[in-house]
């Protein structure tokens, strides 16, 4: 006779993998599901309550929320999220191997099941300056730990189309030890075939459903984004099928606190979907059973004899909200409050003071200079990640300055560039959260207030601020390796609404102008960004001047 610790009565069982639900009393005996047992320690009635696995983020940087796991997890638990499948990239970007190190001990332990990809693109390419350069023989290591369960999104594409010895090297490791993710914007016929070809299996960086459905057919699994930056739900959702919907997967990819913290984290995108047409059942597997399945996580996704009894209880099936989370059959989770007292006992000693200004900069560091009618405009388009190259005069409206300067080397590169959609005036911003290389990245419409904003940033470490008139108006320190805070949750929540409010002041209608501005680094997704090394064509994966020559 089986005795279960708990017996959840009169609810109603999101089957995951019937795609129906169904009406069962669910058991838990040593944190994992039961339906043999005869009896209980305790019951618990349910009511008519729906139970679902708990939901997992197929591909997040912890970093982008600007907590270490051990911040996030209290706000993810919430919002039903019992596993994630991080890429500790950004943190690499900055200190290598030691940063990686440095997350996945902060992981350890939590009411969370956390999963790691072995970053491989460390720097996401050679146009741009960053902190490490990590190789094969540096990753291999980390696959000596369980959690890290594949290779990391694959950026370098033109990497494994021109078939470079140390990419391919990476690709192979990656084989070897799981899948590897990847990472192709717009990449089409046949280069797309040949990138599937090396063994990549997903892509979460589709922004039409055309191009997501030549993706799906050729045979990965693509990842619909809908994070704090990229919004990329209601483009893709109507790829979806019955039948394909297997090859479908939820991720968050980036989102910042305040955004998880009030709007949710795979739960808003699971009750947006629903909200936009997708079957509730459905967008429940696509959050929970799809990831477990493409990264062969068996104990995960669904809610089945001997699997760890990760779940949620809800009401309302067309907009599930949970009421209640559990990990491994213990309750952590309850009207939208984490139980467990989570506390960092990380040491991030080593991650401190990481942000270096060159000795040589000046307020006319920043000062661009053009001869030439017409100049390339970074062009901002709302809700994406890649931009437009504009040929506009330098005077037109709402052009910005913008300087990316090199942080961890003391190189003392400045890659300048300009910057059409933020509508600020009388001021600046900076971030040293700058995808990838995460050098410092200022934009602003006068010299002074840019160079004030970098020396602020440099004082306290790293984070994000807002300058006008020679004043720093609000300041979001970030100092683990300029990324993330030791804060608590709340506080950083705060400071983040506050530098918001700042740069709102300055007539910025955008509500967060620093997740477009942490992008505009970022040399691998097209069409123009800007490095320490310069303006960067990323169609033509080359350095480009300012000044448009005229024919």
């Amino acid at each position: 006779m089986t005795i279960a610790d708990v017996i959840l009565v009169g609810g109603k069982l999101i089957n995951v993998n019937s795609r129906t639900i169904d009406s069962i009393d669910v058991g838990i005996l040593d944190g994992k599901f039961t339906f043999e047992a005869t009896g209980a320690k305790k019951f618990i009635e349910l009511g008519g309550s729906f139970i679902a696995p708990g939901f997992i983020d197929a591909h997040m940087h912890v970093e982008s929320t600007m907590l270490p796991p051990s911040s996030f997890v209290p706000l993810a638990l919430p919002h039903g999220t019992t596993s994630a499948i991080f890429d500790p990239h950004e943190i690499a970007n900055v200190l290598g191997i030691k940063g990686i190190q440095l997350i996945l001990d902060d992981a350890d332990g939590l009411p969370f099941d956390s999963f790691f990809t072995a970053s491989s693109c460390v720097p996401a390419s050679p146009l741009e300056t960053s902190g490490a350069n990590l190789l094969s023989n540096d990753l291999e290591p980390l696959f000596e730990d369980e959690r890290v369960i594949a290779l990391a999104e694959m950026m370098n594409f033109p990497g494994v189309l021109q078939e470079d010895i140390e990419v391919m090297k990476k690709i192979n490791m990656g084989l070897q030890h799981g899948k590897i993710d990847g990472h192709c914007p717009g990449l089409r016929g046949n280069d797309l075939q040949k990138y599937i070809d090396a063994g990549i299996s997903s892509d979460h960086e589709s922004t039409t459903a055309e191009e997501a459905i030549e993706k799906l057919n050729r045979g990965m699994t693509i990842y619909i984004r809908e994070g704090s930056a990229a919004k990329n739900l209601e483009a893709l959702l109507p790829i979806i099928t019955p039948e394909n919907a297997n090859q479908i997967c939820f991720c968050t990819d980036d989102r910042h606190p305040a955004d998880l913290h009030l709007t949710g984290h795979i739960d808003h995108i699971v009750r947006k979907a629903i909200a936009l047409g997708l079957d509730p059942v459905l967008a429940i597997c696509i959050a929970t059973k799809h990831p477990a399945s493409h990264y062969n996580l068996e104990q995960l996704g669904s809610i089945e004899e001997g699997k760890l009894a990760n779940f949620i209880i809800f009401d309302n099936l067309e907009e599930p909200k949970p009421k209640q989370t559990w990990h491994r059959g213990t309750l952590v989770a309850e009207k939208g409050k984490t139980i467990p007292n989570i506390q960092c006992c990380t040491d991030w000693s080593p991650a401190l003071n990481s942000v270096h200004l060159p000795s040589s900069i000046t307020r006319e560091s920043f000062d661009i200079k053009v001869e030439s009618e017409l100049v390339r405009v970074i062009g901002l388009v709302p809700g994406q990640l890649f931009t437009e190259e504009l040929h506009l005069p330098r005077t037109d409206e709402d052009v910005l300055n913008m300087a990316v300067i090199e942080r961890h080397h003391n190189t003392g590169n400045i890659g300048l560039g300009l910057v059409k959609g933020f509508q600020f005036k009388n001021g600046s911003i900076a971030s040293t959260v700058g995808h990838d290389a995460h050098n410092i990245a200022v934009v602003g419409d006068n010299c002074g207030d840019m160079y004030i904003a970098a020396q602020a940033l440099a004082a306290c470490g790293g984070g994000q601020c807002v300058v006008s008139n020679g004043q720093v108006l609000a300041l979001l320190p970030l100092p683990i390796a300029g990324l993330m805070s030791e804060a608590p949750p709340t506080e950083v929540i705060a400071q983040q609404k506050t530098v918001l409010d700042a740069i709102h002041s300055l007539g910025c209608p955008m509500e967060d102008p620093f997740m477009p501005l942490s992008f505009l680094p970022l040399s691998v997704i097209p069409k123009l960004k800007l490095s320490d090394l310069g303006l960067v064509d990323v169609d033509q994966f080359a350095i480009v001047p300012l000044e448009v020559c005229e024919s």
